[in-house]
């Protein structure tokens, strides 16, 4: 897998968050890219999850070492997926 997409898992029922703007993310996960697509995950998070329902963060790190993840979202990143992505 040459890179990952990292998704937003929202809470259902719920289009926007409590400020009136932004979704309420329950989970940041990863999934590979579509090799014919590269913008496009592939059909399953690391973790296993169905990719259709989550939301595109458009999040690349800014350099190395720097976290998969939106730093932000820190207690919100899927623990299976960080795993995952450690045995890459």
């Amino acid at each position: 897998m040459a890179s990952i997409i990292v998704l937003f898992e929202l809470e259902p029922d719920r289009a926007i968050g409590p400020d009136g703007v932004e979704p309420v993310v329950v989970a940041v996960h990863a999934a590979g890219a579509d090799p014919e697509v590269p913008e496009d995950p592939l059909p399953r998070t690391l973790c296993g999850l169905d990719t259709d329902a989550m939301e595109h963060s458009h999040y690349r790190p800014a350099g190395p070492g720097e976290p998969w993840y939106p730093p932000a979202l820190h207690e919100q990143r899927c623990p299976q997926c960080e795993a995952g992505l450690h045995t890459l």
